[in-house]
């Protein structure tokens, strides 16, 4: 494991994680983000690509769900109000055909019992837009790695 720059000092934790997430330990990593407001979209993966994620950027549940047929991510941040098949249907169909991938839902409109009802379903968490790319990023990062620790166990028996 690639460990932090030495003068981490008194707040080693906070900046050791930062570290973490910011440094090369998220190459390799594949998150899928879905969501309508394409700025928001755009702003997103722009940013998590400068970080060394290989991000891919879709803007409808139903684009979303025909991509998963073919490809594999590690990590989804899905947006719960889109126009046609919103993020909570999405959520449920993504579950079925991906159990293992870990979901993080958005909502943009203060609702938290959306993103209460996404995690019943089986996300991961949910942030609240505008969402802090810092807190985002932890979340994916902390998704990432109960995704890594299912698999393991999987792989173990």
């Amino acid at each position: 494991m690639k460990m932090p720059p030495p003068g981490f000092g008194s707040q080693g934790v906070r900046r050791h994680r930062d570290f973490l997430v910011k440094g090369m330990l998220m190459e390799g990593f594949r998150v899928l983000v879905v969501d309508d407001e394409t700025d928001f979209l755009e702003t997103i993966v722009k940013r998590l690509r400068k970080r060394k994620v290989d991000a891919v950027g879709l803007t409808s549940g139903v684009e979303a769900l025909k991509y998963l047929e073919t490809e594999h991510f590690d990590v989804v941040i899905l947006d719960v109000r889109m126009p046609g098949l919103d993020g909570i249907e999405t959520l449920k169909e993504m579950k079925k055909k991906r159990p293992l991938m870990e979901v993080i839902m958005l909502t943009g409109h203060a609702s938290v019992e959306s993103g209460m009802q996404g995690m019943q379903l089986g996300a991961f968490d949910y942030v609240i837009k505008p969402a802090d790319f810092d807190e985002l990023m932890e979340k994916i990062r902390q998704a990432r790695e109960r995704k890594s620790i299912h698999e393991e166990k999987l792989r173990r028996g």
